[in-house]
């Protein structure tokens, strides 16, 4: 479980001045007005501590593509793309889900559309929630399973940490639906891959591994 903190310095939230009043709640573009907290640096995404949560990275062989945040039963999937100036990519994202699930529902969430139901991995059957937020030429998508997926009391939690992400998508070319870079925190920066694994959020693969 991670247990360092790092409070963001006020210059890398306050670079530019701000083009509008900070929303009420995020995920965040890093470029846009956000709370001072302390989060935890993983590149491409700032994650709120919480020390209740067991932050894990998911991995395809060397590249970091995702986060595992397992509380009380549950699991919470994070995993930022890359995603085209003109348009969002929920609305896409939810029909490829729900053309390889009949067992998902859509429904009204706390940030708008969501899928709900019961989804499928190597067989075996388990509650979930899929959660998409589209943003400036990024979007993320959150997947609650287990116990958070039935149960509103602790679903609030991660609900409340989704809240609070900071997404950094950076400057450079990205195709889309690529995902966005992490790393451990204060890992070294390393080169750009020429191939990322595209989004399946059914395929079970990434090995899960620990942040220390």
């Amino acid at each position: 479980m991670f247990r360092r903190r790092r409070r963001e310095q006020p210059e890398e939230v306050a670079g530019q001045e701000p083009a509008a009043p900070m929303r009420e709640s995020g995920p965040w573009d890093a470029d846009e007005p956000h709370p001072e907290s302390d989060r935890i640096d993983l590149g491409g995404l700032r994650l709120p501590y919480n020390p209740d949560f067991d932050v894990r990275l998911a991995s395809v062989g060397d590249q970091h593509v995702g986060v595992v945040v397992l509380y009380e039963e549950s699991s919470l999937q994070l995993q930022a793309l890359a995603a085209p100036r003109s348009s969002g990519l929920w609305d896409e994202v939810k029909t490829k889900i729900l053309a390889q699930s009949k067992q998902l529902e859509e429904r009204e969430g706390p940030f708008g559309s969501e899928l709900a139901g019961e989804m499928r991995i190597d067989g075996a059957t388990r509650p979930a929630r899929y959660i998409g937020v589209d943003g400036p030429r990024w979007f993320l998508l959150a997947v609650i399973s287990g116990k958070a997926a039935l149960d509103e009391n602790v679903a609030a939690a991660y609900i409340d940490f989704v809240k609070d992400v900071v997404v950094v998508r950076g400057d450079e070319p990205m195709a889309r639906e690529e995902p966005i870079p992490l790393r451990r925190p204060n890992e070294q920066v390393s080169e750009k891959a020429d191939e990322r694994p595209g989004l399946n959020p059914f395929k079970r693969g990434p090995e899960i591994s620990e942040i220390r």
